[in-house]
């Protein structure tokens, strides 16, 4: 290639950079960084440093791009509506959804004062639902965005094993990306989600001290309306999402980070109410998915107390969902091989529809 057209090439790319940049709404501020950074990376192109530089300008520009500045979503809060949702997700837990309804209703409030006063008012508390595993705090946030009228993202600290997985790392580094915290909004396409910060216990051990840092950073209004990712190097308001968190326990959580949080404690599962879980929520769920008829699957009443309990006590449903799971797939396997209409379960042919424990 000759210089010529290598120039020619060069300006090519830059100016696509250009239309791309044009393209999104951004920050005056950062605008012009990032115009900048297009005026250096012209002058790189004459000194034979292009390369390098233009794989650093497009990532960084394709990454802002993807930012929603300026898309939001209107809260839609109708408390009857809501307990609806809740109740079309959750069996029981009463006292959980009591406590979710009062969190909304607060939300409402704050929103209605906003508009009549147009000024700022008090960021809602961050909740924190604490429980062993299988009782439902994860769907329960779902459920939160969803009567809201949110967009949703989950960001899992199970493992994670350093802060700048949160927080990014400098774009100096040329597999630099942005952290859990930028790709969360990004995921979730709206300035205002609801963001999942997930098993927040379960952290690696040798990082506890800089992620829990991170996250005062994160769930403190103070913090949080200019917080900086170090790939993006330019303060985000993350005042206008609602982060929700979940955790075993607060064992490995710092007093600091605690103090943040409203601390909602979710309760186990009877075995009565796990009965009634799996027949009216986990079955026609399972059967749906599964692309079964309504009635393709009869279990006869005497058996649930042994399949929700195959090995002792279980505080939540995820072994009673994979005993669920088990039977709806081994009746489409039926269905499908052998034309059956019905499988029904029953005392004598019951091991051979879900695992040799039971």
């Amino acid at each position: 290639m000759t210089n010529s057209d290598a120039s020619t090439a060069y300006s090519q790319e830059i100016a696509r950079l250009h239309q791309q940049l044009e393209a999104v709404q951004l920050p005056q501020a950062l605008e012009l960084k990032v115009t900048d950074m297009l005026h250096r990376l012209s002058r790189a192109s004459q000194f034979g440093n292009f390369s390098e530089e233009y794989e650093r300008t497009s990532h960084y520009i394709d990454w802002i791009s993807k930012i929603p500045w300026d898309k939001t979503t209107e809260d839609q809060i109708d408390l009857d509506q809501a307990k609806q949702i809740l109740d079309e997700h959750h069996y029981g837990l009463e006292t959980v959804k009591q406590r979710i309804l009062e969190f909304l209703a607060t939300v409402k409030l704050n929103n209605q004062k906003q508009s009549d006063e147009l000024s700022p008012t008090a960021p809602a508390p961050i909740l924190c639902l604490i429980g062993l595993a299988g009782t439902g705090k994860t769907t329960f946030a779902y459920s939160l965005a969803q009567a809201m009228n949110r967009n949703f993202a989950r960001i899992p600290f199970g493992g994670l094993g350093s802060a700048r997985d949160l927080r990014g790392q400098s774009r100096l580094h040329l597999d630099a990306e942005p952290g859990y915290v930028i790709k969360a909004l990004i995921e979730a396409g709206s300035r205002n989600p609801v963001i999942l910060l997930d098993e927040l216990d379960r952290i690696a051990q040798a990082a506890r001290a800089d992620i829990m840092g991170v996250l005062l950073a994160l769930l403190d209004p103070g913090q949080n309306k200019a917080y900086i990712d170090h790939y993006l190097d330019f303060p985000i308001n993350l005042n206008p999402v609602l982060f929700i968190a979940t955790a075993n326990n607060t064992d490995n959580l710092s007093t600091a980070v605690q103090n943040r949080l409203e601390i909602i404690h979710m309760p186990t599962y009877s075995d009565q109410e796990k009965i009634i879980i799996a027949q009216k929520y986990l079955i026609p769920e399972a059967v749906k998915a599964a692309g079964l008829p309504p009635d393709s699957l009869i279990i006869d009443d005497n058996l649930w107390p042994l399949i929700v309990r195959p090995l002792g006590f279980d505080s939540g449903i995820r072994i009673l969902k994979r005993a669920v799971d088990q039977m709806v797939r081994k009746t489409a396997f039926l269905v499908v091989k052998q034309g059956v209409a019905q499988v029904h379960i029953t005392q004598a042919n019951l091991k051979e529809y879900i695992e040799e424990y039971y």
